[in-house]
């Protein structure tokens, strides 16, 4: 029996969590589909599902852990909380900020924001940025902050430029 990830984010869909799914599983490497488990009979009364529809996902992204629920219409995701990826290359970066805005909306982020078709918030995120922004000579993290502000997508050859001067 696989061990248990102590900490695992569960996202809410209305009903599209498989969809959602097999949507980030075609993004990101080392990426399965664990569990899925449905709605039945019991508690119709309460959840409204159809008895067969999909209930719960457990899935890996890139070997993270998380679940996906079919809740309803309850709740919806907002940039309250956002899901970060860190990335080596520039090559990364465009291939996870095209791959995940496809349908979505990343006109109106920045700072390596943007929101997926399903509406959930992912940030894209070049791995160099907390070390451009936490130099001790303020002047150059000022200046990669505000090459920063103006981005929607990073541009890791941008912000090194704003570091050197």
């Amino acid at each position: 029996m696989p061990s248990i990830q102590r900490i695992a984010p569960c996202l809410w869909f209305d009903d599209q969590a498989e969809q959602a799914v097999e949507f980030y599983s075609s993004i990101f490497a080392n990426s399965k589909i664990l569990n899925i488990s449905r709605y039945g009979e019991a508690g119709h009364e309460f959840h409204g599902k159809a008895s067969g529809t999909v209930m719960a996902i457990s899935f890996e992204l890139d070997g993270q852990r998380f679940s996906a629920l079919n809740g309803g219409p309850l709740f919806r995701f907002s940039e309250a909380i956002s899901l970060q990826v860190n990335c080596q290359t520039q090559a990364e970066v465009d291939h996870y900020w095209d791959k995940l805005s496809a349908g979505g909306d990343a006109s109106a982020q920045q700072c390596g924001w943007l929101k997926d078709q399903y509406g959930l918030s992912w940030q894209i995120v070049p791995s160099v940025l907390p070390e451009l922004l936490s130099d001790p000579d303020a002047r150059k993290t000022q200046r990669v902050m505000a090459a920063l502000l103006q981005m929607q997508k990073l541009d890791i050859a941008g912000l090194h430029q704003a570091y050197a001067g």
